[in-house]
């Protein structure tokens, strides 16, 4: 008979800039214990009793210091951080989110670059494999065949049930 899992929760916010037609890619600092000199997106993990979106809204308020709407969620995700162990196992939600000003991300201490990206040049950027590559096209497809007010609805609802 297998365990009742034990698990962390994670998030991960791919943010978009609608106007400019591109994604927030962060570089994590050298310094960091896990995932060191590489490009992600917003990536945290789900406090005790805290649900997915406020996590991911807090994670994003944390790494850029701003607000941004939960347009779509992306994927899921399920990995490691470090070598497979009930205290390293993490069950996520990624999230396609939108941002008004660009200008105004303000990068915290957890990561040492940042650019803005289309999906092109995130292509070229990130490494053959890297989990971001299939993500952004993803969030491409999804892009062009959710309807508008499908992603106005996620925006002003939530994901979440009640």
């Amino acid at each position: 008979m297998t365990a009742v899992g034990r698990f962390l929760g994670g998030v991960a916010a791919l943010v978009y800039h609608q106007p400019t037609a591109t994604y927030l890619l962060l570089r994590r600092q050298a310094s960091r214990d896990f995932g060191a000199g590489q490009w992600e997106c917003v990536t945290g993990r789900v406090d005790q009793g805290e649900g997915f979106e406020h996590a991911v809204r807090r994670e994003v308020r944390e790494e850029l210091g701003v607000e941004v709407t939960l347009d779509f969620i992306i994927g899921t995700t399920h990995f490691y951080r470090g070598e497979p162990s009930p205290e390293t196992e993490l069950l996520g939600v990624l999230y396609v989110c939108g941002i008004e000003d660009r200008g105004a991300v303000v990068v915290s201490d957890e990561h040492d670059e940042h650019r803005w990206v289309s999906a092109d040049d995130a292509l070229a950027l990130l490494p053959a494999g890297h989990w971001l590559r299939a993500t952004i096209g993803r969030a491409e497809t999804m892009r062009q065949l959710l309807p508008a007010a499908l992603v106005e609805r996620n925006r002003t609802d939530g994901f979440e049930s009640a």
